[in-house]
């Protein structure tokens, strides 16, 4: 499977969504709305959950099912009011000492006027600066599409874990194409280029897991549950010192 194929693989129809895994792998959901300063961007969905009967803060961005709610969800492109409600959850998550999971699914940030307007790359900025240094444990995992700093901003963590058939890049192919060699016709070179699969970021150590999808997806879930409690019970044995420099190490390598 060439690595474009893949790309189609994370973008297509009838993937689960961020909500999904939410909804199926954590209980007693409460959804927490608002960044407090402009409004609520329903391109990402947060909240309060357990797993197995632990207090956590989970957030994921959700492209929709439907057309009206992939309308609504501006196809997953968060504004800036997104990553700030992202940062006051993963804060009150700090505050009260519970980790955070995070599902990350997007092509990029919204690019469109009023996002510029509101701040969006600040936006993205705070949340990489916070995100190093946040005191609780972090688990992020993509269920999609990775796309550039738009999904970074949620993927700042601990752990970095990635579905078998999603993708991590630093551009789309399309804007590679359009980018380095002014034709879009080039897109599945860009995209061997890009080294943007999954087995391409296991083996150069951005991610530290590969979630191999299977035909009934209930497994999937089932797996992401257990992996998810077992490695929050690793990471709350480590001191906070511990957790922040093994965190702050697993970036500089890069």
């Amino acid at each position: 499977m060439s690595a474009y194929d893949k790309v189609q693989l994370a973008r297509s129809k009838g993937r689960a969504t961020g909500l999904s895994y939410i909804e199926t792998i954590f209980e007693d959901f409460i959804e927490l709305h608002g960044d407090r300063r402009f409004g609520d961007d329903p391109a990402i969905v947060g909240g309060l959950a357990t797993l197995r009967g632990k207090p956590v803060t989970v957030i994921a961005m959700e492209k929709g099912v439907e057309v009206k709610e992939k309308l609504r969800r501006n196809f997953g492109s968060p504004n800036p009011e997104g990553y700030r409600k992202a940062l006051r959850l993963m804060k009150q998550a700090e505050k009260f000492h519970r980790p955070v999971v995070c599902f990350v699914d997007t092509a990029g940030a919204f690019c469109g006027m009023g996002a510029e307007e509101r701040g969006q790359a600040q936006a993205i900025a705070e949340n990489l600066s916070e995100m190093i240094d946040l005191k609780t444990p972090v688990i992020s995992v993509l269920i999609g599409e990775g796309g550039s700093g738009g999904a970074l901003a949620l993927a700042v963590a601990d752990r970095v874990w990635i579905l078998e058939n999603a993708v991590y890049s630093v551009i789309s192919p399309e804007g590679c194409a359009s980018i380095l060699w002014k034709d879009p016709k080039k897109v599945k070179e860009a995209a061997e280029c890009l080294s943007l699969t999954a087995q391409d970021m296991e083996r150069l150590g951005v991610v530290e897991k590969v979630i191999p999808e299977e035909k009934d997806f209930g497994k999937v879930y089932e797996q992401l549950r257990e992996d998810l409690s077992q490695e929050l019970d690793t990471l709350g044995k480590l001191s906070l010192e511990e957790l922040l420099q093994a965190r702050y190490d697993r970036f500089r390598k890069f």
